[in-house]
């Protein structure tokens, strides 16, 4: 029996702003069990709370004490490193809050971390960023991806400001977000969970899938997202499971 769930949010339970069908009743399934289980996310732009809400209008019963963001590994990273460290903060209120949440400081005088996450940036603050990370700032980034979506279309995500600032440095960023192993054994903490007994639920082979894998976690691919049937066949590694929805997976 898998006593415990790592969900990916967006591919996983959802599509844009559309619930993938059959996925509000599985969370409702976990609920009633009593399953322990997390939504586990790249995005670090929302708050817990934020994300919690947003979900709930689109039927999903989970609880803000069920999501972890990579902004709120990024954060246990710092704490781990350098308690109360200074940060430069370049991202929106899931960072902010995050960083916060285990006392650093946040300023732009002389910080020991500049810290990378996304939504609405401005150059004046990418430039800050490549000017303090030039200075001998610490350079972080709470996730890889390159570009994500919005309601317009495709937008430049952490990934691809990340590298724009490591060119303009020559500073390479260290990533918390999945696939690092961190972010997922951060998670484990957070839901006070061994691997041994979680399973990662995930519709990216490269991030969700290998990243759990790397952690020591059973995997299930969901092809309701971005990874089609024909590319696990040539993935050089493997999903424990393939399975066409969450509505498929039993509790």
């Amino acid at each position: 029996m898998r006593a415990n769930f790592l969900l990916d949010m967006d591919g996983v339970l959802l599509r844009g702003r559309t619930p993938v069908p059959g996925a509000a009743e599985f969370v409702g399934r976990l609920n009633a069990a009593g399953r322990r289980y997390l939504v586990l996310t790249n995005n670090p732009v929302f708050t817990p709370g934020d994300l919690a809400h947003r979900l709930g209008s689109m039927g999903f019963d989970i609880g803000a004490d069920h999501l972890f963001t990579s902004a709120m590994a990024t954060a246990g990273f710092l704490q781990s490193q350098r308690p109360g460290a200074k940060v430069y903060a370049v991202g929106e209120s899931g960072l902010t809050t995050a960083l916060h949440g285990v006392g650093c400081v946040l300023t732009d005088i002389d910080p020991d971390y500049v810290v990378l996450g996304e939504g609405r940036l401005d150059m004046d603050m990418i430039t800050k960023a490549v000017r303090l990370v030039a200075a001998g700032a610490r350079f972080v980034v709470t996730n890889p991806d390159a570009a994500g979506p919005d309601e317009a279309g495709l937008v430049p995500a952490a990934g691809a400001v990340a590298a724009m600032i490591e060119t303009a440095t020559g500073r390479t960023p260290y990533v918390v977000g999945k696939p690092n192993p961190y972010m997922f054994r951060a998670a484990l903490n957070f839901l006070d969970a061994h691997s041994e007994e979680t399973v990662m639920v995930g519709d990216n082979l490269r991030t969700d899938i290998r990243g759990g894998m790397e952690a020591g976690l059973e995997t299930i691919l969901v092809l309701s997202g971005v990874t089609r049937a024909e590319e696990v066949a040539a993935s050089p590694f493997q999903p424990s499971q393939v399975v066409g929805s969450v509505a498929e997976i039993e509790v």
